[in-house]
């Protein structure tokens, strides 16, 4: 097997490289855990302090997230991590705090953090029926090519705010690591071919991590040389090293444990509006499954493992309520990019790069050291990697047909307003400060505003909708359910024996797992 497809099993030594792969993979995924805790965190009034806590939680839940997700979920290469669509429902709770009502902010960061643990394992529930009820794999085979289309696009297209716009945040440190990625990732290795083919091999696999070494560097010497010395505080806190506070605040071992912030409080309003984003994570974990499945060379996922995958999804949000992490997880669309851009699609590396998420969430100085970069250094990145996951879903167009009028109009509506209706969405919320959606039930409120800042969302409900329901009879080759429903469906004459080579449970699982989810 190639080394852009999944290895099925786990006989490979861990070299070096493997190593280094599994740590940039870990740097990928800490880039956007430190972006959501520096935007939840202060609203929820805590200090540096408190949000090296909340990092070390998010990196301690997604190592065992993903090897619960590598091991009996998916089985595919996917990294789980806290998900931006918990946003909305976190920062609603964290308004319904009067500061009034308390001492001092980090009196209101505890009684925002217990609520929003208790909204959380209340919510996780949603998706422990969904998928082990089997409800998510009957809607997956509902899927088709028309429909992951503009579902995967938008899976990277939709998290366009988190690219280019924090890179012209600090352009002098962000723009070059940009250019440099590109031109060394890229360009480098066919100069150096004919030298010789591992000078290729290394290049393509390793030197992000050479870029990421040597714009940081630069950014220190700038910030030691007293670039930014008289700037302003904004600038100042996108551009320097030194301006995060995470090296001075984070504990040198600390590990996580069971409700560490204090008993969880139950509220019914937060626990409701909190299942919105619960619901968004499967849908944008459903069609990130599928990018996966394409870039790591795996047969789409069929519709029993999409269901045991949401189902523990609900069981890794649990857990995070009960240890303390802000927010649910969903699949890493950066580490889906990054597949795609080493060329390296190995479940092995995903569970090594675990080891370096528990590691630095339980020694916390030396996690946020790591953390300390700049956050314009890692949207660079994303460009890149969110550009590849969008190209991905341009991809699955290839097998349904291209000059169908009706598929053009499906993708094309589906692709717009999964990109428009969140855009509104998002502008709304900037402007007013909270969503569209005002009723007196704040609950409703927090779920629609989540739902529908949700670009994966929208796409995936307008385009399943429209496929299945717009002269859909007697156009299945047009759809290419030809090519998709040996792999959504496990009838006999229809599953595909591929299948069992990607997404069949290690050996003795079998044992204790109800056969419709083998």
């Amino acid at each position: 097997m190639s080394s852009s497809t999944i290895s099925p099993t786990a006989s490979t030594p861990i070299r070096l490289g493997v190593a280094a792969l599994a740590f940039l993979h870990y740097l990928v995924m800490l880039g956007s855990t430190v972006m959501l805790a520096s935007i939840i965190v202060p609203a929820m009034g805590g200090n540096p302090g408190d949000k090296a806590r909340v990092i070390q939680s998010f990196l301690f839940m997604s190592g065992i997230n993903t090897l619960l997700q590598t091991l009996i979920g998916t089985r595919l290469p996917t990294i789980m991590n806290a998900s931006f669509a918990f946003v909305v429902p976190v920062l609603s709770i964290a308004r319904d705090m009067d500061p009034n009502n308390f001492t001092n902010n980090h009196q209101r960061f505890l009684h925002t953090m217990r609520t929003t643990q208790g909204a959380l394992i209340v919510a996780s529930i949603l998706n422990m029926i969904l998928g082990f009820s089997t409800i998510w794999g009957a809607y997956a085979k509902k899927f088709s090519p028309v429909i992951m289309t503009p579902v995967v696009c938008v899976v990277g297209l939709g998290l366009f705010e988190l690219g280019f716009p924090q890179v012209g945040k600090c352009v002098e440190i962000g723009l070059p690591m940009l250019i440099l990625a590109v031109i060394v990732q890229q360009y480098v290795p066919h100069y150096f071919s004919h030298i010789h083919e591992r000078i290729t091999y290394l290049f393509e696999r390793y030197s992000l991590l050479l870029c990421i070494g040597i714009v940081w560097a630069f950014a220190a010497i700038l910030t030691a040389a007293g670039a930014y010395n008289h700037v302003s505080p904004k600038t100042q806190q996108h551009c320097r090293t030194d301006r995060s506070f995470l090296m001075s605040s984070a504990p040198w071992i600390k590990i996580p444990y069971p409700f560490q912030w204090g008993t969880p409080i139950f509220t019914a309003g937060h626990s409701f509006g909190m299942m919105g984003a619960v619901l968004v994570g499967a849908f944008e974990s459903t069609g990130a499954h599928f990018a996966t499945a394409r870039l790591a060379g795996a047969t789409p996922p069929p519709g029993h493992v999409l269901s045991r995958s949401v189902g523990l999804q609900g069981i890794g949000m649990f857990l995070e309520g009960i240890f303390g992490a802000p927010a649910g997880s969903s699949v890493s669309v950066e580490n889906i990019g990054l597949l795609g851009l080493t060329k390296v699609g190995s479940r092995r590396v995903i569970q090594i790069s675990t080891g370096f998420m528990i590691f630095f969430s339980i020694f916390g100085k030396f996690g946020a050291f790591f953390a300390s970069i700049p956050l314009p250094i890692f949207a660079a990145i994303y460009c890149i990697l969110f550009g590849i996951v969008a190209a991905v879903g341009v991809s699955f167009m290839q097998f349904a047909n291209k000059n169908s009028m009706r598929n053009i109009y499906i993708i094309g509506l589906s692709l717009f307003l999964g990109i428009s209706v969140p855009q509104y969405f998002n502008e709304y919320t900037s402007s007013a400060g909270r969503g569209p959606a005002r009723t007196n039930a704040g609950w409703f409120n927090d779920i629609i505003n989540t739902v529908f800042a949700s670009g994966p969302t929208v796409a995936l409900i307008v385009s399943s909708v429209l496929d299945n329901t717009l002269e859909a009879r007697g156009y299945d080759s047009d759809r290419g359910l030809s090519w998709f429903t040996p792999f959504l469906r496990r009838h006999k004459g229809y599953s595909d024996p591929r299948n069992d080579e990607f997404y069949s449970f290690p050996i003795r699982v079998h044992d204790f797992v109800p056969s419709r989810f083998l």
